[in-house]
């Protein structure tokens, strides 16, 4: 298929290489002439704006936009439907506000426009491992899109359905049409709220164990633990083990110290729209509303929990620290 990737920045650049080692033909934007120029060299077809863009593909014709939540995707969206038609699709893969989808599918829709929300996770290691891919809006236009919704998924990876299942779900290929438009990027608020309470956990838990030698504790009761080795064991057999584990354990074993993070820890929304859909719903979420506010009191004060979370953001994402002062 022809599909176009507007933003490539740390995922949508891989996305597009995704698709392209998968058969399909790219059509790439960016702000950065350099950064079109660099796909343009591995086979993409580049765009001088996105009105160049448009005129590019082929009817009928999707754009797949991977810029940052808030007023670049509102513009972007905005102008790209003043180039699409009827029958055309444009799907936001960043980690938008759901009821933002709700409203700009509506918007679009008065033009027979199509608007999808993917909401995506793999981070930097998408293009070796695929994208999890969570997808609302207009069910046909989705199916029309199968072919790329499956390149960029991981599929199986080796991983069994769980026992019990109805086989031919999409979600056994790693990625599922949610529902209506709001609902891919709703399912993604949940499962990076989800994230935030598990990183709060393993960050909390090896805080414990650095400390576990302070000179507060009665000398017999000091153990000086080796956490580069605990968390390798635990990457092995134990009822722990995941991929923020072994970002956890990767960091550790290039610096046990972790003396190159600050622990100063961002948040990039879906954390504070968790917790608010939780309140909307009148839902309990403790852990994940511990979690969120561990990050704001972490850019005051900072702990080794905190450096553990930074490096599991960094490991997954490419998230950056803000320069130190």
């Amino acid at each position: 298929m022809q599909i176009a990737m507007v933003g490539l920045g740390r995922m949508g650049a891989n996305m597009a290489r995704r698709l392209m080692q998968g058969g399909h033909k790219c059509v790439v934007y960016d702000q950065n002439p350099q950064a079109v120029a660099q796909l343009v060299a591995e086979g993409a077809t580049g765009a001088s704006s996105l009105r160049d863009l448009a005129e590019r593909l082929a009817p009928p014709r999707t754009a797949w936009i991977m810029v940052p939540a808030g007023d670049i995707t509102e513009k972007t969206v905005t102008e790209l439907a003043g180039y699409f038609a009827a029958g055309d699709a444009v799907i936001d893969g960043g980690n938008s506000y759901f009821k933002d989808d709700v409203r700009r599918a509506g918007m679009l829709a008065e033009r027979g426009i199509h608007y999808l929300d993917a909401g995506t996770s793999g981070g930097v290691w998408g293009l070796e491992r695929g994208y999890c891919l969570m997808v609302g809006g207009d069910a046909a236009a989705v199916q029309r899109l199968e072919p790329v919704l499956r390149t960029l998924a991981p599929g199986a990876s080796g991983i069994p359905p769980s026992p019990e299942r109805m086989p031919g779900s999409s979600a056994e290929q790693g990625w599922l049409y949610c529902g209506p438009p709001g609902a891919g990027h709703f399912v993604k608020m949940v499962h990076n709220g989800i994230e935030y309470g598990l990183m709060q956990a393993y960050a909390e838990g090896f805080d414990i164990l650095k400390n576990a030698n302070a000179e507060t504790l009665p000398a017999a009761e000091r153990y000086d633990l080796n956490l580069p080795d605990i968390a390798e064991l635990w990457r092995r057999g134990s009822v722990v083990t995941s991929w923020l584990l072994d970002l956890s354990a990767e960091a550790l074993a290039r610096n046990p110290d972790l003396s190159n993070y600050s622990g100063f820890v961002q948040d990039s929304g879906e954390g504070r729209w968790t917790v608010q859909a939780a309140l909307d719903e009148a839902v309990p979420a403790e852990v994940l509303t511990a979690a969120l506010y561990a990050r704001f009191r972490s850019r005051q004060e900072h702990t080794f929990a905190d450096k553990v979370l930074s490096a599991m953001r960094h490991g997954f994402g490419g998230h950056v620290e803000p320069p130190r002062k």
